[in-house]
């Protein structure tokens, strides 16, 4: 589930205009690449920011994000573009817009591919989340996706323009896709109003595109989950995102692991743990019981593994069983099986039955069930507090 815009920059969902660009500007700076080394955890943190700000700084978009949150657009749908926001290739207006243009361009200049803005173009990357079940999680998995991706038209072959034409260089900014002006002493340079940045017009559209190059496509893919993830665990892959513009490289696709919650079992790090019932008898006298584990290749199919029952065992009582919880995904040790143990009375019991358990009773009082004669005690000086009688009973 995609992360809450306001959450990502850390606002209230009053927050103005000012207030709203103040804090972007602050997290664009802490985690721009070019100040964390180009790191990918960096590159991911700034598109997240700035996807956030893209959406919350339009007062139409935010609008309707208020209202009805990432799933606004309906069912595959999203009113804010790819990912969310309005593309990650636009990351360099954004940060112009904010910081300037020159600082824009010194920071934000490899956000959009590189090169010139009417040169090739890296497509976005995109986000797929995916659910899967704890036992693909221990075993690894092989699946299938379906991913709503760009495409580059086959009609027009990405060009934009109608079969048979081509676009033409724009006579505003001559192909660059930015123009300067004078300020005073300084010139200022700024996306072509013409083209829109593009460095190129297109006098008639493509039909199949209507101009833009691209289409929405699904794009099925093989997704190999290693085993050993956990909720909340990222794949990245290279060259699977939306198709890049004017000969540009594909972006990346990122997919976010979630694993549905096990009727059986809980995931502690890389422990497993269990709760398994034994009988009154069994905790009383010892002995052992068979508790479900995730099934292996070494445990053919059959997976059960054998936990001895200490006599006297209580419930909450756990045992631990080594090697039969998660796998490392480096290849460590695997974790454990923690068996917790929960001991049941009998019910429904015959006449004789009945008559057994009260000898049993009568022959061992309290003298043998521990927690039962320390709380006695506990609640014998409790009720002579009460009754002003705590010297008599500490005698």
């Amino acid at each position: 589930m995609a992360r809450d815009y306001y959450e990502i920059l850390g606002v209230e969902r009053t927050i103005d205009a000012a207030g709203l660009k103040s804090a972007y500007r602050k997290l664009a700076m802490q985690h721009h690449p070019d100040r964390n080394g180009g790191s990918e955890e960096s590159m991911a943190i700034f598109k997240e920011i700035s996807e956030a700000y893209t959406v919350l700084s339009d007062d139409q978009k935010r609008a309707h994000y208020d209202r009805f949150g990432h799933a606004g657009g309906g069912a595959g749908g999203n009113p804010y573009g790819a990912g969310g926001g309005q593309g990650f290739h636009d990351l360099n207006d954004i940060f112009s817009q904010v910081f300037g243009d020159a600082f824009g361009d010194a920071f934000g200049g490899r956000q959009g591919g590189g090169g010139q803005r009417g040169g090739p173009r890296r497509g976005s990357d995109l986000r797929y989340d995916l659910e899967i079940t704890l036992e693909q999680a221990y075993k690894g998995a092989d699946v299938e996706i379906s991913v709503p991706t760009t495409a580059t038209c086959d009609t027009c072959e990405g060009s934009g323009a109608k079969p048979g034409t081509k676009p033409t260089t724009c006579t505003t900014c001559q192909g660059a896709g930015r123009v300067r002006s004078a300020n005073g002493f300084f010139q200022v340079e700024r996306t072509c109003p013409r083209c829109g940045g593009n460095g190129q017009m297109i006098a008639e559209p493509c039909g199949t595109c209507h101009g833009h190059g691209q289409v929405r496509k699904n794009r099925k893919l093989q997704l190999k989950v290693p085993a050993g993830v956990d909720d909340g665990s990222r794949i990245r892959l290279s060259g699977e995102g939306d198709a890049g513009q004017r000969g540009g490289p594909r972006g990346d696709l990122y997919v976010f692991l979630s694993v549905t919650p096990h009727e059986l079992f809980e995931r502690d790090n890389l422990d497993l743990l269990v709760t398994v019932p034994v009988p009154m008898t069994v905790a009383a006298l010892g002995g052992e019981i068979d508790a479900p584990c995730l099934v292996s290749e070494a445990c053919d199919g059959r997976c059960r593994a054998a936990v001895d029952v200490p006599a006297g065992s209580q419930t909450g009582k756990t045992v631990r069983i080594k090697g039969k919880g998660m796998p490392h995904l480096n290849g460590r040790p695997r974790g454990d099986l923690v068996v917790e143990l929960f001991v049941e009375t009998p019910t429904d019991l015959t006449p004789r039955q009945k008559e057994l358990l009260e000898e049993l009773a009568a022959s061992l009082g309290e003298t043998q069930t521990p927690r039962n004669s320390s709380f006695a005690g506990k609640a014998k000086r409790f009720w002579a507090d009460i009754l002003g009688d705590s010297k008599e009973t500490a005698q």
